[in-house]
């Protein structure tokens, strides 16, 4: 039901638009839309031009390989049935475009790259899919603080992100950005973050994915007062 744009929508509060301004360049400003409010998601539109996603496919092509997940147990990636696509790893060096992109990144959220993760450049085929999961996991060092999925193509039909527990359905707009946090600011992980990328019926959906470690963001983004805030 989500993936078609229906079924129970648990929001809270009204939701708005607004602009966001880069931070260190007043004059840089991105327009902004509330998805969600519990989890808070936002999406951030224009953050890439049409250049900038052909060149992150062109870059990313000749790279893809069967996406893997992490085994929970042993901590070892492996392929797995529920995670249906191809992905490549880009990191600054193979191209302006990335860099650029990063330096964005930080200036929308506030936080330090030096320690997220390489870009992810994913493709969706027809029947392409990713089964309800968490971004946050404790095994090892890999404790991802917020997630950022950027859409490098519109999809004709399916492609939809979704919120199973929450009931939010997020459309893929070329261009845009969307992000959440996974991590309460207590360093527990957010279980209302759980979510799915729906099966691709027409076309071919291409996006990219931003993970920042929970480590280095101690003083831009600090524990509060609330354990569950």
């Amino acid at each position: 039901m989500l993936c078609q744009g229906k079924g129970p929508r648990l929001r809270e509060r009204r939701l708005s638009c607004h602009y966001q301004v880069l931070k260190g360049v007043p004059f840089f400003r991105f327009r902004a839309e509330d998805e969600w409010d519990a989890p808070y998601v936002i999406r951030y539109y224009d953050v890439l031009s049409d250049h900038d996603t052909v060149e992150m496919q062109r870059l990313a092509e000749p790279l893809l390989q069967r996406a893997t997940v992490r085994n929970t147990v042993t901590g070892v990636l492996e392929t797995a049935g529920y995670r249906v696509s191809k992905s490549a790893w880009l990191s600054e060096d193979v191209g302006e475009v990335v860099t650029k992109l990063n330096r964005r990144i930080s200036g929308l959220t506030g936080l330090d790259l030096t320690f997220a993760e390489m870009l992810q450049v994913a493709n969706y085929g027809i029947g392409g899919q990713y089964e309800p999961h968490f971004d946050f996991s404790r095994v090892s060092f890999y404790i991802f603080l917020f997630c950022l999925l950027l859409f490098l193509t519109d999809v004709p039909a399916g492609g939809a992100t979704v919120f199973p527990d929450v009931g939010a359905t997020i459309w893929p707009k070329k261009g845009s950005a969307v992000f959440w946090y996974n991590m309460l600011r207590s360093g527990e992980g957010d279980y209302t973050t759980r979510h799915a990328a729906c099966p691709v019926l027409v076309g071919s959906k291409w996006v990219a994915n931003k993970w920042l470690h929970e480590r280095g963001q101690e003083f831009r983004r600090p524990c509060g007062l609330n354990e569950l805030a």
